[in-house]
């Protein structure tokens, strides 16, 4: 019998980062032999999975609910009974050698931690944001970064409103996070935690987390598939959600004070706004709308240089890696996981976050730079994502953490 990783998450479908960190691990570990059998919602974007059956049912926030299917939901969200029944049927039928989870907050719930422990399942989860600290996610209120939550002050997304600005979905969201606490459903039932950021696992440690908990294991990016080319341009590019939180105000602003060309590739909330900020500023901007595959990755490669201009504690930005790949160098702010992937003078550059002034300073800095340097640069970045960042570095150290839990296959 071949090895078994339990593989959970929300989606079996590729929705956002976290699904494609998860997706891409099942295939790494299929590809050496290990059976991957996933536990997810049930959803009709999913992949096809003969496991299906033990799927927990599909919760759709955007319908028009009563007043007591809504609380039949936010009781669901919280603590899923029907996610630890499935789940005890799925460890009956595969015994899985490890368990490893990414997002399951709101959908799966993460009731079935202590199923796990209680069939003897070593579990793993990993941290793709901040939740276990903070209950909004991000450690981001209205007015700026937040830490407020710190020493078990949970009330405080209830006061502040931090779930979308909204009382009700704020209070939803304290109830979950003050059960899960009250139960110790990661405190108590997860064995490991893995942080892409040293960052991540820092803040954790600082907010009362034990250190031995945490194990630091960066994303990855597809090297064989990411491929440079072509000569660096002259347009500084972001790529990602236009969010309030992702600085591009401040990005504009930098683009303004220096005089040069800026794209802004991606769709948000933000776009009207940065709109009207570029035409009066006078920044020349252009909003180049969602691109995804070769599409993205050919505007990368006629970028000059990738800004990450973020105002909120970034975990580990996949943008960085891609730009490294392409070999384009990334000029980003110095908050959260950002710096840590950046190595000024070589692979890049930083600058304060929120300070337009010295991104403008960078953004002429590079802009005066040669195409040679620029090339440089990029070819350093590519080197160091070679090293440390790659699929098979990153489903090695998974293989070591397990091992180390005392999965026996592994």
């Amino acid at each position: 019998m071949p090895p078994t990783l339990l593989s959970i998450n929300n989606y079996l479908y590729r929705r956002g980062g976290a699904e494609v960190v998860f997706l891409e691990q099942n295939r790494l570990f299929e590809e050496i032999g290990w059976r991957v059998i996933p536990f997810a919602m049930k959803h009709p974007k999913n992949e096809p999975s003969k496991w299906t059956d033990y799927f927990v049912e599909e919760i759709e926030f955007g319908e028009k609910y009563s007043l007591w299917e809504k609380a039949q939901r936010a009781a669901k969200i919280t603590y899923s009974l029907e996610a630890r029944k499935k789940m005890a049927s799925l460890l009956a039928r595969t015994q899985p050698d490890v368990a490893h989870a990414h997002n399951i907050y709101h959908h799966i719930s993460p009731s079935f931690f202590g199923t796990l422990k209680a069939h003897g399942v070593p579990s793993v989860l990993t941290l793709h944001d901040l939740k276990i600290a903070c209950p909004a996610y991000k450690m981001l209120a209205h007015d700026g970064v937040c830490e407020r939550c710190k020493g078990g002050a949970i009330w405080n997304v209830v006061r502040h409103r931090c779930v979308k600005e909204s009382l009700s979905l704020s209070a939803v969201v304290f109830m979950e996070s003050a059960v899960h606490r009250l139960l110790g459903c990661y405190s108590r039932d997860v064995d490991r935690f893995v942080t892409p950021s040293r960052f991540y696992l820092e803040k954790f440690v600082e907010w009362g987390w034990p250190r031995e908990r945490f194990t630091y294991i960066p994303n990855f990016v597809d090297m064989n598939h990411l491929k440079p080319r072509g000569e660096p341009g002259t347009a500084f590019a972001y790529f990602g959600r236009l969010g309030p939180e992702k600085g591009l105000a401040t990005f504009v602003e930098a683009a303004a004070l220096a005089g040069v060309r800026a794209w802004i590739i991606g769709t948000g909330s933000e776009e009207p706004r940065l709109r009207a900020l570029a035409e009066a500023r006078g920044a020349d901007v252009e909003f180049l709308g969602y691109r995804t595959g070769e599409d993205l990755f050919d505007l990368i490669r006629a970028a000059r240089a990738v800004v990450l201009p973020s105002e909120w504690y970034e975990n580990a930005p996949m943008s960085v890696l891609e730009a490294y790949a392409l070999e384009r160098p990334v000029i980003g702010a110095d908050i959260g996981g950002i710096p840590e992937l950046i190595r000024p003078g070589e692979t890049g550059d930083v600058f304060p976050s929120g300070d337009a002034h010295a991104l403008a300073d960078r953004l002429r800095s590079y802009s005066s730079l040669s195409a040679t340097h620029i090339r440089e640069m990029g070819r350093t970045g590519r080197a160091w994502a070679l090293s440390d960042f790659t699929a098979e570095r990153y489903r090695d150290r998974l293989l070591s953490l397990y091992q180390e839990m005392g999965a026996t296959a592994a």
